[in-house]
């Protein structure tokens, strides 16, 4: 299958989940996460969950960010340069949904991607060679190729992994991991 039929199908799967699935699925993912050597780091991107989406619910991951002490950076959508600003999330960080319902900061402490050391990826799906599908505007593929050469970018998902993408760009970024309910996946 393409990208355009892959989207197709995982977004009905995520229709068909539960409230209850979500919550324990995504703890789950979290719990999984533990598993990983990326705690190491100083700066955390996480994208905050698009709930009508039905998106991994990244609270249980930020309480983890918290509970370790690290610096936790969440994106803005950049809608007229196409991309992701970054903002250190504060006890005064201000939350409003744009107009595709993503949580984002209003504003506050611009972090360069640079500095961001682990990337907690949004994804509809994703295969055994870590290639990942997103909504296809591209913001996270800009992004990631703005940030340094060794980030490690993790995707998170319900499902596991297709075998292969029909369609892989060389624009895309792979993922170093991605998390599932289930398992681990390195690539």
């Amino acid at each position: 299958m393409n990208k355009t039929e892959l989207r197709k199908k995982y977004k009905a799967l995520r229709i068909d989940l539960s409230s209850e699935v979500i919550e324990e699925s995504s703890l789950e993912i979290a719990n999984n996460l533990l598993k990983l050597d990326v705690w190491e780091g100083k700066f955390y991107h996480l994208f905050l969950s698009i709930a009508e989406q039905k998106e991994v619910d990244t609270e249980f991951i930020l309480h983890i960010l918290q509970g370790k002490d690290k610096n936790v950076v969440i994106p803005r959508t950049d809608i007229e340069h196409n991309n992701l600003i970054n903002y250190l999330l504060t006890e005064t960080t201000k939350i409003k949904k744009n107009r595709w319902n993503i949580p984002e900061p209003v504003d506050g402490i611009e972090i360069p991607s640079e500095k961001i050391d682990v990337v907690f990826v949004p994804l509809l799906a994703f295969d055994k060679n870590g290639h990942r599908i997103g909504y296809g505007k591209g913001y996270y593929d800009k992004f990631l190729s703005s940030c340094k050469p060794d980030i490690i970018k993790i995707g998170l998902s319900f499902f596991e992994a297709e075998e292969a993408f029909e369609d892989v760009y060389a624009s895309d970024i792979p993922l170093d991991y991605c998390v599932t309910p289930k398992q681990v996946y390195r690539f």
